[in-house]
């Protein structure tokens, strides 16, 4: 809406990702004869000042789903199912990268301020995956 065609190409990229994580998630849960169930949904925010407030958002959203799989793991660990745990590892290593890249933006946005938003919002839009 405010004209940052490239952040929101980021941001449908990354809500593409984060689904096919979920059907992941839920395959899983039906292999191991488990039943999937998709509970209320936290409301999102449905507006920001600024696009250095809507990726620090992500951040703090990505830091609370790495503490959920964390929490997981654990589960799965003192249940000494190790195939649970080895699935869940990959979530692990994925969240490293996902806090990673938001912080990557979250910064750059700090750094460039105002001038520069423009050119990270062209760089955000060339994601491919």
């Amino acid at each position: 809406r405010e004209g940052f065609s490239g952040m929101a190409r980021w941001m449908q990229k990354q809500s593409a990702e984060e689904i096919g994580h979920a059907y992941a998630i839920a395959e899983y849960m039906i292999k191991r004869e488990a039943t999937p169930k998709v509970d209320k949904v936290d409301v999102v925010p449905q507006g920001w000042g600024n696009p250095v407030e809507v990726f620090e958002h992500a951040l703090e959203h990505e830091k609370h789903v790495s503490k959920l799989i964390d929490e997981l793991v654990q589960v799965a660990s003192e249940e000494k199912d190790n195939a649970t745990q080895n699935f869940l590892w990959q979530f692990v290593r994925e969240q490293v990268e996902e806090e990673a890249n938001v912080l990557n933006i979250v910064s750059r946005l700090r750094k460039a301020g105002d001038s520069a938003i423009l050119f990270i919002d062209a760089k955000l839009g060339e994601r491919e995956s």
